[in-house]
């Protein structure tokens, strides 16, 4: 084995010149994560919480899995104010009260698929995903004739897989900004304050149809909302349809406006 001998002098330039290319992989490596922790965010698929809007609108939301007791007052509410909401049914509610599903849409309401069993869905298989889905919607357009392209899942549990399958199978998926907590059995102060303290144009405000307190605490919060201006819409009437781009929190934009730059761009 033949040793070799370096001065002194030699093996400090050495050190340097290793020190250097060390300096530049770790600046090549600092520069180059962010870029892709930026790209694996942006390929994220997330449902839709709320909307970029400068017009003052919002959606206002309810849940039905279980009861019909209050419906037809929320129903009277809605006309009294002029707010056009979206409904989200369970499929065995849909079975139970056929005849509600039917006044929600003669009233000129939305329906949205709330899923057939109200399962936790996260972690479902692409064919039980449709089929929680499915069978729903084809109970649905069966009593009113409407296609249904809305989804919300139970509990609010989603995970990418739900969002894309959904995507892919023409579904958008709605979650919410300002949850009034209702099913907590809140009352209509209590829910007041959660939506004063959210509110904001393109919010999505999550109530249920049968909650103890719902029909005053609606009723407290419709007023709340003419007061600052507010009209109530229906979701597809408040959400963008594609192309468009989402944050990270859920908050959709117009894809051509570009004011999202962050945005993970949604088709």
């Amino acid at each position: 084995m033949k040793v070799v001998y370096l001065g002194k002098r030699k093996i400090k330039v050495i050190a340097a010149a290793a020190m250097a290319l060390a300096l530049v992989a770790l600046a090549v490596f600092l520069w180059q994560a962010p870029s892709t922790a930026v790209s694996a965010a942006q390929n994220k698929q997330i449902p839709v919480y709320c909307v970029s809007t400068e017009e003052k609108k919002v959606s206002i939301t309810f849940d039905a899995s279980w009861g019909n007791e209050q419906t037809e007052g929320i129903l009277e509410l809605l006309d009294q104010y002029n707010v056009k909401a979206t409904f989200f049914l369970v499929g065995y509610w849909v079975d139970a009260y056929p005849e509600q599903v039917k006044m929600i849409t003669d009233r000129g309401h939305e329906i949205g698929n709330h899923s057939s069993t109200h399962p936790h869905m996260a972690g479902l298989s692409r064919d039980q995903i449709l089929t929680e889905i499915g069978n729903t919607n084809d109970k649905i357009t069966a009593l009113t004739g409407q296609k249904v392209d809305l989804f919300r899942p139970p509990y609010g549990e989603w995970d990418e897989n739900l969002v894309k399958v959904c995507r892919d199978a023409g579904y958008q998926v709605i979650q919410w900004n300002i949850d009034s907590l209702d099913w907590k059995g809140t009352t209509a102060d209590e829910m007041v304050s959660r939506v004063q303290k959210k509110l904001e144009p393109g919010s999505i405000i999550l109530f249920h149809n049968n909650s103890e307190h719902i029909l005053e605490g609606l009723k407290a919060v419709l007023e709340e909302l003419t007061s600052q201006g507010y009209q109530g819409v229906k979701v597809s009437d408040l959400i963008y349809d594609d192309p468009y781009t989402i944050d990270h929190e859920g908050r959709q934009f117009p894809a051509s406006t570009g004011a999202a730059a962050t945005a993970t761009p949604q088709t």
